[in-house]
C-alpha cells in the first residue's frame, strides 16, 4: 500500500465526495423521513442567560446570543440544521451538487441561497452572506490556501466555525459514528434547541441500538471498504468510515492501526491487496446510479473469484453518508448491516 499523493483529489483531503441520501415519508404534524428523522418546528430561542461555550477541534467557541445567520457547508450539515428546526436562520447552503437533499428537507431549503455547488464556497461568496455560524463536516472547508475563508477570517467577520467532531483534523483517523451525537448535543446548545436535539439524539441512539441488538452474537463477516475512481483503487482503513463498518457488524480486513493509515484514513492499494484478504463483502461509496454501475463493473471484472463477488455482497453506500457529522452515518450502518445480516432484520 502507498499513501495518496499530495495531489490526490479532495476525496482524500478528509472526506469522501458526492452521495445521495434516500429516505422519505410524510407524518403529522410536520414531515418525517422513512428512516424516522423528522423536521421539527422551530423552538423559542430566548437569548437570556449565560453565553454558550463549546470546545470544538481544540478551539473555544462562544455564543452570547443565538446564531441567526447560519451556513451549512455540505448538504448533510444543512439537513442536520433543518432537522434541528433552525431553517429560518439559514442564509446559505454550500456544495449543493455533492448530494441531493431528501424531498422533505429540500422544500425547507428551497429559499436558502446556494453559495457553491461542487466545492466549498470561495472566501468572498461565504463572507458575502454575513454568517454568524458556519457548520462544516471537516476543517478542509476552511483551507485559506484553497481560496476558502479561513476560521480566523470568519472570526474577524463575526462568525464562528463549527466542524463536525469526527472531521476535526486531530480526530479524523479515530472518529466514531457516535461523534454525531456530540455534534447534535453541541448544536442543540449553540442554537438553543435542546428539545429538538434530545429528540434527534434519542432516535439516533435507538436506531444504532436496534442494529446492535439484531446482529448480537452472529459471526462477523470480513469486509473490505474501498473507494474506486476510474481504475484507481483505495482502501478505507480508519476514520468514521471504518467505524461505520464495525458498528454494522463487519470485521474490516484493513487494520486502522497499520502504518498505511497512521496519517490518513485512506491509502491507495493494488488489487492484489484485496485478493489476498478474500473479504466476504466489499463496501464502496458512490455518487449516483451511474457511478454505482461503473464501480460494480470494476469490482466484478477485477475480483471475479472473491467471496464478496461470488455471494453478491458488493454493498454500495452513498458517499455523503460517509461524511463526518451527518445523520447519513446511521443510514450507512443500517444499509450495511441489513446486507451483511439479511436474516437478522
Amino acid at each position: 500500500m502507498t499513501h495518496p499523493s499530495a495531489e490526490t483529489p479532495s476525496v482524500f483531503r478528509g472526506r469522501l465526495p458526492n452521495l445521495a441520501v434516500a429516505c422519505t415519508a410524510l407524518v403529522t404534524p410536520l414531515l418525517l423521513t422513512a428512516c424516522g428523522t423528522g423536521v421539527v418546528s422551530p423552538e423559542e430561542t430566548a437569548d437570556a442567560g449565560e453565553a454558550v461555550v463549546i470546545t470544538n477541534c481544540g478551539r473555544e467557541l462562544s455564543f452570547g446570543t443565538t446564531p441567526t445567520s447560519i451556513v451549512g457547508m455540505m448538504p448533510s450539515q444543512t439537513e442536520l440544521l433543518i432537522r434541528l428546526g433552525v431553517q429560518d436562520s439559514l442564509v446559505g447552503q454550500a456544495q449543493t451538487a455533492v448530494s441531493p437533499l431528501s424531498d422533505d428537507i429540500a422544500e425547507h431549503a428551497a429559499d436558502v441561497p446556494e453559495i457553491s455547488t461542487d466545492a466549498p464556497p470561495a472566501r468572498e461568496d461565504l463572507l458575502a452572506v454575513e454568517p454568524d455560524l458556519v457548520v462544516s463536516p471537516t476543517e478542509y472547508e476552511f483551507t485559506a490556501e484553497q481560496g476558502f475563508a479561513g476560521i480566523d477570517q470568519l472570526n474577524q467577520n463575526g462568525a464562528e466555525a463549527y466542524v463536525a467532531t469526527g472531521g476535526c483534523a486531530e480526530r479524523r483517523n479515530t472518529a466514531e459514528v457516535t461523534d454525531l451525537l456530540t455534534d447534535i448535543a453541541n448544536l442543540g446548545e449553540i442554537l438553543r434547541v435542546p428539545d429538538a436535539a434530545e429528540e434527534l439524539t434519542q432516535e439516533s441512539e435507538e436506531r444504532l441500538a436496534a442494529v446492535e441488538s439484531a446482529i448480537s452474537g452472529s459471526p462477523r463477516p470480513t469486509v473490505a471498504q474501498v473507494f474506486i475512481e476510474g481504475n484507481s483503487l483505495s482502501a478505507i482503513g480508519a476514520g468514521v468510515e471504518a467505524d461505520i463498518i464495525a458498528t454494522a457488524g463487519g470485521d474490516n480486513v484493513f487494520d486502522p492501526d497499520s502504518p498505511e493509515f497512521a496519517d490518513f484514513f485512506a491509502a491507495e492499494i493494488n488489487p492484489e491487496e484485496i485478493i489476498s484478504r478474500a473479504p466476504d463483502a466489499i463496501v464502496f461509496g458512490v455518487s449516483g446510479p451511474g457511478n454505482e454501475e461503473r464501480s460494480l463493473d470494476y469490482l466484478r471484472s477485477t475480483f471475479p473469484d472473491l467471496p464478496a463477488v461470488e455471494n453478491d455482497l458488493l454493498i454500495a453506500v452513498p458517499s455523503s453518508d460517509l461524511h463526518p457529522g451527518t445523520l447519513g452515518n446511521i443510514e450507512a450502518v443500517e444499509t450495511i448491516a441489513h446486507r451483511l445480516y439479511p436474516d437478522a432484520f
